[in-house]
């Protein structure tokens, strides 16, 4: 089955931007690993009528999105970038969070207002959230680039330039092995 051409995220920076951006973040450990609650970062909020984030990324991701009219997606494909593979249900896509909210937590956002964490978890304006295979997402989990990166090595590139975006908007630091790891795969960008 050929794969459909996937909505990419908004807001993925050149390459030479997403360098900029990289060598511009705070090198720094990881703290308060040990207070992070998903709660703490509301996310799928009401964007429009009645649909969530959630339900906004499944739209925008897929192909031939239909919804019901409380805006569940009943029927369209969506393929995950991360793995290649293509989905026609949407209870096997999840939405990614790129940089993952206890990531984000332990790299600044545990001295955020609750306001702006909500924010984080769910933007739409930068390359934040991606549908992806939910299998794929629970495997990633809260790892950083320096543990975890696509099984696609095409997609790394794009991947690195997306988590660069949105450390380098939301002000999070990065450890030392994080920020190797994006170099890598920032050098195998073709353009």
């Amino acid at each position: 089955m050929a794969s459909p051409a996937a909505a990419a995220p908004p807001g993925i920076p050149s390459t030479a931007s997403a360098q900029t951006q990289l060598s511009a973040l705070t090198i720094a450990a990881e703290a308060n690993a040990g207070t992070y609650d998903r709660d703490l970062f509301p996310h799928w909020i009401t964007i429009s009528g009645t649909c969530d984030t959630r339900e906004t990324v499944l739209k925008r991701d897929g192909s031939n999105v239909v919804t019901s009219s409380a805006c569940a997606a009943t029927s369209g494909s969506w393929y995950s970038p991360y793995d290649g593979a293509t989905w026609t249900a949407a209870s096997d896509v999840d939405i990614d969070h790129v940089v993952p909210l206890a990531e984000a937590w332990r790299s600044g956002a545990s001295a955020w207002t609750t306001s702006r964490r909500q924010s984080f978890a769910n933007d739409l304006t930068r390359p934040q959230l991606i549908a992806v295979t939910d299998n794929v997402n629970q495997a990633k989990g809260d790892q950083d680039p320096s543990t975890w990166q696509p099984s696609r090595t095409a997609y790394r590139c794009t991947y690195a330039k997306m988590w660069i975006a949105v450390k380098s908007y939301w002000q999070l630091t990065a450890q030392a092995s994080e920020k190797t790891a994006l170099q890598t795969m920032l050098n195998t960008c073709t353009a």
